[in-house]
């Protein structure tokens, strides 16, 4: 994670001529003397873009061990490309990392966190291949860029890895050092991403940094930003109900005549998915799995009212394509569910024939896939040890419960310097932020902001993209919309976010 409207923002997907190469009500730039960096980001312009069609080329997928050396190998020469003086392969039990640094000389080092692996595709639901990375005219939004990866997070990326070249390219030294993470990993859970970031030469270089940042499509159609302090934590794990463990059901699919004097693997699974669960599905119910769920405070519960104020509700469920929140609650009740309830979801549920017509068997194996979102002061080993327990009190032990991945919550602080910073660029151009306590989604920043670093982390720039994890995944080039910049815009929003770090106090 679980970032940009799709990219695990607070909603998954939350309210909603030519280039637009300049800020909307932005100060002229020559003002703050960087006019020659912004005609290097003009002038770079279609090799940025040609830059990350060349990275979206290249299938990156973890869960399919697909074409993951590859697109460590290009990533690690991207980052050389943009300067950074050391870059050096992290291997791990898993798909390697990548450890970089630029020493700019600077007074302050910026962090960063970047992940080159992307989610899986269903080619026959796109309409452009997923790796073609095509230039398609989106009405009302302007020229996007349509590949898996697109938003979610090379788009961001590759704007950020442009700032570097514009920078550069004006004759310019980096105003900040940067010390860069990345893993292969982020959406299968991150199972091995603290073997990366706890090397000692790594927590070495990380231990001065400001804060750790993260690139960013933050804004909205309407123009709207959206930040975030945080991240829910995650578990995933897969449920596997079985003949062969319960020792009752069969060991091999039989004919489904036998259902009235054999059990049912697949039925034994159902029954134990429901434990977890109040009857409706909505809460959880999973013995001393939210005992430790910290509940709003007075000021987070104030940042979701104002937010309820600002956003769009009916925006936001057309977005989602749903008609009611959970028990009608209200639109501020359903923000604060979001950023403030554990939650227990099936993420898939596959056992027995699935193809079409009919096949009478019995099978005797079925499997559940769930995540379980945490907020902060649970932990994912806690969440786990929970779940097995409770299966276990209720009769489900034999049902395996394999952890795919997952990673605690993080917090980071609202006057953080990073977050002051962050606050101030998107100010300077007419942006006020809406400020929420964290994600609904997940990503693994719990690495950075606790022990033994306890840096503060975030994610930042401007630029839109949708379709995360969905068909038709886009980052828009050329944004034909004055709300929302394209990727020459988000470039520059690179840039100013480097100099602001640079003075931050």
């Amino acid at each position: 994670m679980e970032h940009s409207v799709d990219r695990r923002t607070f909603l998954e997907g939350a309210a909603a001529g030519a280039a637009a190469l300049a800020w909307p009500r932005w100060t002229p730039p020559a003002s703050r003397g960087l006019d020659d960096i912004q005609a290097e980001i003009e002038r770079r312009h279609q090799e940025a873009v040609a830059r990350l069609q060349r990275w979206i080329h290249q299938p990156s997928i973890a869960a399919e061990h697909n074409g993951m050396a590859e697109g460590c190998e290009l990533t690690m020469q991207l980052l050389r490309d943009a300067g950074f003086n050391q870059v050096t392969k992290v291997p791990t039990d898993g798909q390697p990392g990548i450890f970089a640094t630029l020493d700019a000389g600077a007074p302050r080092t910026l962090g960063m966190y970047f992940m080159y692996d992307v989610k899986q595709v269903d080619p026959t639901e796109w309409s452009s291949p997923p790796w073609a990375a095509a230039l398609v005219e989106r009405p009302g939004v302007g020229t996007v860029l349509v590949g898996r990866g697109a938003v979610n997070q090379k788009g961001p990326e590759a704007s950020f890895l442009a700032a570097l070249h514009a920078i550069r390219g004006a004759g310019r030294k980096l105003p900040v050092n940067l010390v860069l993470v990345a893993e292969g990993e982020e959406e299968i859970g991150s199972p091995h991403f603290p073997q990366i970031v706890r090397r000692p030469e790594v927590l070495a270089a990380l231990r001065n940094a400001i804060g750790i940042f993260m690139p960013s499509a933050a804004q909205e159609l309407d123009g709207k930003v959206i930040m975030t302090l945080g991240a829910k934590g995650v578990i995933e794990v897969e449920l596997v109900s079985s003949g062969e463990r319960w020792g009752r059901g069969p060991q091999r699919d039989i004919h489904s005549s036998n259902k009235a004097r054999v059990d049912s693997p697949a039925w034994h699974l159902v029954e134990a998915l429901a434990t977890l669960v109040s009857p409706d599905g909505n809460d959880p119910a999973i013995d001393g799995f939210a005992d430790k769920a910290r509940p709003l405070s007075p000021a987070e519960k104030a940042m979701i009212a104002e937010a309820a104020n600002r956003l769009d509700e009916q925006v936001t469920k057309q977005q989602l394509g749903v008609d009611h929140w959970v028990h009608d609650v209200s639109w501020r009740e359903a923000l604060e569910l979001l950023m403030s309830r554990p939650t227990v979801n099936i993420e898939g549920l596959v056992g027995g024939y699935t193809g079409p017509g009919g096949k009478t068997i019995l099978p005797h194996r079925a499997v559940a896939k769930l995540d379980l979102r945490l907020v902060p002061d649970m932990t994912a080993a806690e969440a786990f040890t929970a779940l097995k327990a409770h299966l276990a009190k209720r009769g489900f032990g034999d049902v395996e419960v394999n952890m795919t991945g997952g990673y605690d919550p993080n917090s980071t602080a609202a006057d953080a310097a990073l977050i002051r910073a962050q606050t101030a660029v998107y100010r300077r151009g007419g942006i006020d932020p809406v400020v929420l306590p964290r994600n609904a989604g997940s990503w693994p920043g719990y690495v950075f902001t606790g022990d033994p670093l306890r840096l503060p982390a975030g994610h930042f720039g401007l630029g839109h993209g949708s379709g995360a994890h969905a068909p038709n995944e886009y980052y828009v080039v050329d944004s034909k919309n004055p709300k929302v910049q394209g990727m020459a815009g988000a470039v520059r929003s690179y840039v100013d976010y480097l100099f602001e770090l640079a003075r931050a106090g």
